[in-house]
């Protein structure tokens, strides 16, 4: 059974999702506050992780504690879900390194088929290692059935959504990804400024071990590209 954290101040909402989560098979674990979560996170993982942004009398609470989850888990799969619905948080909580940022309007099947997509890509990740699943090109090594990726031998910490990104365009080097191509490959359902965010992290992570990276190329109007050529 899987083990969902709901990290979520207001009773009523973590009272109710708590419900509609176990009756799909899950085993919830609901908190009020980013220090119970963070005590709870310390003693077990969960399998995923729904946090919202503003915790008890912390305004940006559930952002302290998706960083502090991060720093215990580089593939626990993150969800904010929240009813701050801008561009600044948005793209704070995705550098973040959270899966997916959802707003409260979400229809509860909406948010049940984003769980669902974020656990079977996670669980890829404990399949055995086949070389017919290795992609490596330039300093590039990809391994898609264990998520693992590295450049020029050092290992890059991809959440999940990042890592099927970066797969969709590095497995056609040269070739142009659309936003939707994306979202299709990766089984994302976002917007563009999502998309955008999670480009920018993934950049960021390469550019940290390289500071000559630029093989993630924009082409405005039309997506992004893997330039192959070193």
């Amino acid at each position: 059974m899987k083990r969902i954290a709901l990290v979520e101040d207001d009773q009523t909402l973590r009272e109710n999702y708590t419900e509609a989560l176990t009756r799909q098979g899950y085993s919830v674990s609901g908190h009020d506050n980013r220090t119970a979560a963070e005590s709870a996170f310390a003693t077990r993982l969960p399998d995923l992780a729904i946090i919202d942004i503003g915790l008890k009398h912390e305004y940006d609470g559930g952002f302290q504690l998706c960083q502090y989850l991060r720093n215990l888990s580089s593939t626990v799969p993150i969800i904010f879900f929240t009813a701050r619905d801008n561009d600044i948080d948005t793209v704070s909580g995705l550098r973040m390194g959270a899966d997916d940022y959802l707003t409260k309007d979400i229809s509860l099947p909406h948010l049940l088929a984003r769980i669902a997509a974020l656990f079977r890509r996670a669980e890829l990740q404990h399949l055995p290692s086949d070389e017919s699943a290795m992609i490596e090109v330039n300093n590039l090594r990809l391994d898609s059935n264990r998520m693992l990726c590295s450049w020029r031998q050092q290992p890059v910490d991809l959440t999940i959504t990042e890592f099927w990104m970066l797969y969709s365009l590095v497995k056609k080097p040269g070739h142009v990804k659309s936003r939707q191509q994306l979202m299709d490959d990766s089984k994302m359902v976002v917007d563009d400024t999502t998309i955008t965010s999670h480009i920018k992290r993934i950049r960021q992570k390469f550019s940290a071990l390289d500071e000559h990276f630029d093989h993630i190329e924009t082409l405005y109007g039309m997506g992004y590209r893997w330039r192959a050529a070193d």
